[in-house]
């Protein structure tokens, strides 16, 4: 069977959650520790982790989770078109004009002005398209992943590809396998043995909520959604010397706010609020990130006492070999999932979903299989046995 289209498992006008996953070219190490050459590439993970920071506060997308390994990343997201129809034509325009400024052809305008943002506002055909654009995952990938391919090769004084090609990605169906699929891309470095727990391994989203709740913080790397005056623009240009604009250009971009922030502030509440309807957009305010909804029906205490209890289990197939703690066990029960192969789905993720264009229980799979014109999905039968 082909492998799904991308209009089959996502589409910019309707929410969904998608596992992102994005290689390496021939899969080498160019974000870690190269074996060949010696050369460490790993701080090139917080550029990336920068990066999607900055995304997150400008696209109608929410980051759930994200792992940055050395030849790969994975990334959890959901689109939010109910966000993006909630902004006004300004602030919609100011996003758009932040993440792709276009060609400039003077230094000093590489800030958007006041004047660019009405013009924009103005071409309403062009606008409901950038609404579009801003609610879809492939543009939000493209913006994550052509900056990062280009700083690279400018580093390395190369050209060519840095990623493999287009990202894969994998419809997430239900809470059940949101569930799994987050625990297995928390968990990625530690099935790897990069760490021993989420608690060691850097660049994870499991590792920015656990710093976070002890009080954290970090540079804010969201873009500042204001529209530089007509008139600081031209006085820039005439009174400004060029390598100071330069300086505070760069400066800029390691922090456009200046802001400092809980680490997880930008990615999404993990618990959802039961105060809150299913259709309340639960728009962010602050510029950080796209909303405040959360998404799995666990508090975060309860999440990572799962979360470390499935690292500690280890690969092997728990069978047997051990009893359940009693509050992992109804976490799991009421979700339908058999506890006692609870742990064989995360730790061998790849070889149940690795090749399915969808994640979930079997009836949730089915029922997405029937939406697209399937009979079926690869792996519907085989995960059967973990749910109840």
């Amino acid at each position: 069977m082909p492998r799904a289209k991308r209009t089959e498992q996502f589409v910019a006008q309707e929410v969904c959650v998608v596992h992102v996953v994005q290689r390496c070219v021939r899969r080498a190490f160019l974000t870690g520790v190269d074996p060949v050459s010696g050369c460490d590439f790993s701080y090139r993970k917080e550029w990336i982790r920068r990066r999607m920071e900055a995304l997150a506060s400008a696209f109608g997308i929410d980051v759930l989770s994200y792992a940055i390994m050395s030849n790969h990343l994975h990334l959890i997201l959901r689109n939010r078109p109910d966000v993006v129809a909630a902004w006004t034509d300004e602030q919609a325009a100011i996003r758009w004009l932040k993440v792709f400024p276009g060609r400039r052809l003077e230094e000093h305008l590489g800030e958007p002005t006041e004047a660019d943002v009405q013009r924009l506002c103005r071409d309403k055909p062009r606008l409901e398209e950038i609404r579009n654009r801003l609610s879809d995952i492939s543009w939000f990938m493209r913006a994550l992943a052509e900056p990062i391919a280009r700083m690279a090769n400018r580093q390395d004084d190369c050209t060519g590809r840095f990623w493999e090609g287009r990202f894969k990605a994998q419809r997430i169906v239900d809470e059940a396998g949101l569930l799994a699929c987050s625990m297995y891309v928390d968990l990625n470095p530690v099935r790897v043995a990069v760490g021993d727990s989420p608690d060691s391994v850097t660049h994870t989203s499991a590792y920015d909520r656990i710093e976070a709740a002890k009080g954290k913080q970090i540079t804010s790397a969201a873009f500042d959604l204001q529209p530089v005056s007509v008139s600081d623009a031209s006085k820039q240009s005439l009174e400004v010397p060029t390598l100071k604009r330069r300086r505070v250009k760069k400066a800029k971009q390691h922090s456009s706010s200046g802001r400092r922030i809980r680490r997880d502030a930008w990615l999404a509440n993990l618990s959802l609020d039961a105060g809150k309807l299913s259709s309340d957009p639960e728009v962010h305010r602050e510029g950080l990130r796209c909303s405040n909804r959360g998404y799995l029906n666990v508090s975060l205490r309860e999440y990572m006492r799962l979360l470390r209890w499935t690292a500690s289990v280890g690969r092997e197939s728990m069978r047997g070999q051990q009893a359940v703690p009693k509050d992992v066990a109804r976490v799991l029960r009421n979700r339908g999932m058999e506890a006692e192969m609870w742990s064989e789905l995360v730790w061998n993720w790849q070889r149940y979903f690795g090749r399915s264009g969808c994640a979930g229980s079997p009836a949730a799979m089915k029922a997405d299989a029937e939406k697209s014109g399937r009979r079926w999905h690869r792996g519907q039968g085989a995960v059967a046995a973990f749910f109840s």
